[in-house]
């Protein structure tokens, strides 16, 4: 009964099909937020592609100005010439063959796997653990290097990794919803500029369609995207 009203009254007054400035949009969601714990500010865009022509699909990575507001753990694979490297940017987790080990079986205490190339050959009888969970370290996603220092910390520092879906949507975390209202704006709009950049040449007429916020727990408002720009 209680979700019921706090939903009731979450979507008060709310135009659906209104298409929200942003700072009007954070306002809502923010007022909104009945829930006891930091939102997540998601954001959702449509994408003018066709997910099944792999050369339309879109993946990259970003270091979002204000960061994520999400603790991340980050584990680091690498040759001992690397440890000290990883330990001293804060790595969470740091090894070779024992890390490999445990994600056999199936013990994986960590949300971003950072490996150095000669590594890459003994992660390849995890691959098929590791990558639907979308955990396989890539060099495309600057998480195949030799620059372990660097990589570490613009993971922990609140880089994220983006990919459209079947229905080509790129779905991502951008900040917590405590976040001051310009950072969130800032993060957003840094977001949609990164996007529009990985724009396939093969996809021709209007790239992005449509881009949505919501929070975790909140209803999703469709944004202006000139005010993006």
């Amino acid at each position: 009964m209680k979700n019921s009203k706090n939903r009731k009254t979450m979507i008060e007054n709310i135009t659906f099909n209104k298409i929200y400035e942003p700072e009007e949009a954070l306002k809502l969601l923010k007022e909104r937020s009945f829930v006891k714990f930091n939102e997540t500010l998601e954001v959702a865009v449509n994408l003018g592609i066709d997910s099944n022509k792999t050369e339309q699909n879109v993946k990259g990575v970003m270091n979002l100005p204000n960061g994520t507001g999400k603790q991340v753990n980050v584990a680091v694979i690498c040759s001992e010439d690397k440890v000290n490297d990883a330990k001293s940017n804060d790595a969470d987790l740091v090894g070779g063959d024992d890390i490999i080990h445990q994600v056999e079986k199936n013990n994986i205490n960590f949300d971003i796997l950072i490996a150095t190339p000669d590594m890459m050959s003994k992660l390849g009888k995890v691959a098929k653990i590791l990558g639907p969970k979308g955990l396989m370290p890539n060099p495309k996603l600057g998480t195949v290097t030799n620059d372990i220092a660097t990589s570490v910390k613009n993971a922990k520092s609140g880089q994220i990794t983006f990919k459209n879906d079947k229905s080509g949507i790129v779905h991502a975390g951008i900040g917590k919803l405590n976040f001051k209202e310009e950072e969130l704006i800032e993060n957003l709009k840094y977001f949609y500029s990164s996007l529009i950049k990985s724009k396939p040449d093969t996809v021709k007429g209007s790239f992005i369609k449509k881009v949505t916020i919501a929070s975790t727990m909140g209803i999703g408002l469709q944004i202006n995207q000139a005010s993006l720009r």
